[in-house]
């Protein structure tokens, strides 16, 4: 189990989708006033493969969440968090996972997150005055059990479907800032 926060979680959740392979199960509450719209990831990956689960409350999105992890079907579940996972909830959906060998990842709002998790992201669009889109992302590891902390400037290639790292602006061969 992983979690992303920021302002990029969605993005970044649909990268980790397009490179996960098969079918996603995107969970999230029904009450919430936006929707998930399976097109709009077209840039990412077949919306086909998207298949989206509302439910009523938290703890219905917990259970649907783990049970798809354990049978193992889905290649990778989203659940979209409202509150603070426990660490039992967090465990659980851990060793979810673990059983069918599927990813989990969960979208958190900014400062929560769940003891339990292997690693958290925060995720946020940079301005790259140089493409004047806002396909540039900064994605910074915030949590990781195995002890790797970094950033990257990242942007996706919806031609290719990969991911391509790109360094600031100030550490760009032949950029100012860089002294060459």
């Amino acid at each position: 189990m992983h979690e992303v926060c920021g302002p990029g979680a969605v993005t970044f959740a649909a990268i980790v989708a397009a490179k996960a392979g098969g079918t996603v199960l995107w969970v999230r509450e029904g009450w919430l006033p936006e929707a998930l719209h399976p097109p709009g990831l077209a840039a990412f990956l077949d919306p086909a493969r998207v298949l989206v689960a509302r439910t009523d409350n938290q703890t219905d999105s917990l259970a649907v969440a783990e049970e798809a992890l354990k049978d193992g079907v889905v290649s990778l579940v989203v659940i979209e968090i409202t509150r603070p996972l426990d660490l039992r909830e967090g465990r659980r959906l851990q060793l979810a996972a673990k059983a069918g060998g599927a990813m989990g990842l969960c979208l958190i709002p900014e400062g929560m997150g769940s003891n339990a998790t292997e690693t958290r992201w925060r995720a946020a669009p940079v301005f790259d005055p140089e493409h004047g889109d806002s396909t540039l992302m900064r994605w910074e590891i915030i949590k990781n059990k195995s002890g790797t902390f970094g950033a990257w400037h990242v942007r996706w290639d919806e031609q290719a479907h990969r991911l391509h790292v790109v360094s600031p602006v100030g550490e760009r061969p032949g950029s100012a800032g860089s002294g060459a």
